[in-house]
C-alpha cells in the first residue's frame, strides 16, 4: 500500500482529508467528457472549464490526467488513467495546445482519418500534414458584458515532428471578436462625386 500512496497522490489525499471535505471536493468537480471535447461534441464553455483543471497538477490527476514530460514546447501532454475511444480508435494520451485538445493516436498515416472525417487538407509536404474543417461558426453574446463574439469549433488532424509515427486528432474551441468595420468614411463614396 505504501508504494500505491507514492504513485497516486489522490490516495494520499483521501487518506488525510476529513470525509465531508473529501465529498465536497469530489462533488463539486464536473464530469470531464474527454471524447466529446476531442470529437468537437462540446462547446467553448465546456472547453474553458478544462484550463483551470490542467493548470493544477493535482486537479488534473484527480480527473485521470497525468502530466507527462513536455516533449514539444508548444503543447502539454497527458497520460490517461483509463483509455478512451475517439474517432473509432483507442488512446491513452491526449495533448493540449492553446485552444486545442487532441488525442495522440498510434497511427503513422493521418490521411485515412482525415478522409474519414471529411477534412480539407491544408498542408501535405515534407512529412508534415494538416487537415481541418470548421464545424461551428456562430454569433454569440457574452452574458456578462453583452459583447458580441464569434464561437468557432474546428475539427483537425495533423502530424508533428516531436511525435513521429503518431497522428494528432482533435478540436479547437475559440471565441473571437468580430472583425471591425473599415468605418463609413473609408467605404462610402465621396458625397460630391469626386
Amino acid at each position: 500500500m505504501g508504494s500505491a500512496l507514492l504513485r497516486n497522490p489522490l490516495v494520499l489525499l483521501r487518506t488525510f482529508l476529513p470525509l465531508p471535505l473529501l465529498l465536497a471536493s469530489t462533488a463539486s468537480a464536473a464530469p470531464l467528457d474527454l471524447p466529446a471535447l476531442i470529437e468537437c461534441r462540446q462547446g467553448v464553455a465546456e472547453h474553458a472549464a478544462l484550463a483551470p483543471l490542467l493548470a493544477d497538477p493535482l486537479k488534473a490527476v484527480a480527473h485521470g490526467l497525468q502530466p507527462l514530460p513536455q516533449g514539444n514546447q508548444f503543447m502539454s501532454e497527458y497520460r490517461l488513467a483509463s483509455p478512451i475511444t475517439v474517432f473509432g480508435q483507442q488512446t491513452e494520451r491526449v495533448a493540449v495546445a492553446g485552444a486545442s485538445i487532441m488525442a495522440v493516436l498510434d497511427q503513422a498515416d493521418p490521411r485515412p482519418l482525415a478522409k474519414q472525417l471529411a477534412l480539407e487538407i491544408g498542408y501535405d509536404q515534407d512529412g508534415k500534414f494538416m487537415a481541418g474543417r470548421e464545424l461551428v461558426s456562430r454569433d454569440v453574446t457574452d452574458p456578462k458584458t453583452g459583447e458580441a463574439q464569434i464561437e468557432s469549433i474546428i475539427l483537425s488532424v495533423s502530424t508533428v515532428a516531436s511525435h513521429p509515427g503518431r497522428t494528432l486528432a482533435g478540436c479547437t474551441y475559440s471565441l473571437d471578436l468580430p472583425a471591425e468595420d473599415e468605418g463609413p468614411a473609408a467605404t462610402a463614396p465621396a458625397a460630391d462625386g469626386h
